[in-house]
């Protein structure tokens, strides 16, 4: 799995007009296919009368899922142009719709490309992106009486302190860098006295 991954920071249109037509690039954030593809069918209903949404999108840590569409524009001048920007800036986890309105002047195939290509990488320094961290999920079990300076401790320190449920005992859930584990584990068991449970559970990715 891959460390870290880079996505957009929010969903977000960024527009530009080139030869009167009319550029609308809609951005947002994907887990899955069928939420790019339900991104995608929400911004054709939103511009019925537009006459192309080409689409891209990239999906998975690695990038593994790849799929572009040049909805009727001539081959390989708008959803390929879109997903080499989407690639090259390293985005993941993202799919860009970009909806033209046609303005009466064709651009040519190398004008479409600059334009598809452009308005992504535009929309993408509109809307920002951000960096997740994978982390090992561990959950700290402690009781009452060092609970509260405990997860104080952890905040204090960085530590990713993702939940506290209280019950008999107290429950911290952690995020931890995998390289940091046994640190953490000297850490706390220095911290409590050798009083806290240790359990470790799967993975995630947090927003660093």
């Amino acid at each position: 799995m891959q460390d870290q991954y880079r996505t957009v920071a929010r969903a977000g249109v960024h527009e530009i007009e080139i030869s009167k037509s009319r550029f609308l690039c809609a951005l947002a954030p994907a887990a899955t296919e069928e939420e790019a593809q339900a991104v995608i069918a929400r911004v054709r209903k939103e511009h019925p009368t537009a006459r192309h949404h080409c689409f891209a999108y990239v999906l998975g840590a690695d990038g593994g899922i790849q799929k572009a569409s040049d909805d009727g524009e001539p081959g390989g001048t708008a959803g390929v142009p879109m997903l080499q920007m989407l690639v090259r800036r390293e985005v993941r986890y993202v799919v860009a719709v970009v909806t033209r309105y046609f303005g009466g002047v064709k651009l040519g195939a190398g004008g479409l490309i600059r334009a598809y290509g452009g308005v992504v990488g535009e929309a993408l320094d509109a809307v920002g992106t951000v960096t997740r961290q994978r982390f090992r999920l561990v959950t700290v079990t402690v009781d009452h009486q060092r609970a509260g300076r405990l997860e104080n401790d952890l905040r204090t320190t960085g530590r990713a302190v993702r939940e506290v449920t209280y019950g008999a005992e107290v429950r911290i859930e952690v995020g931890l860098p995998e390289a940091e584990l046994a640190a953490f584990r000297a850490w706390l068991a220095d911290t409590t006295a050798g009083t806290a449970r240790l359990e470790l559970g799967g993975e995630a990715y947090a927003e660093v």
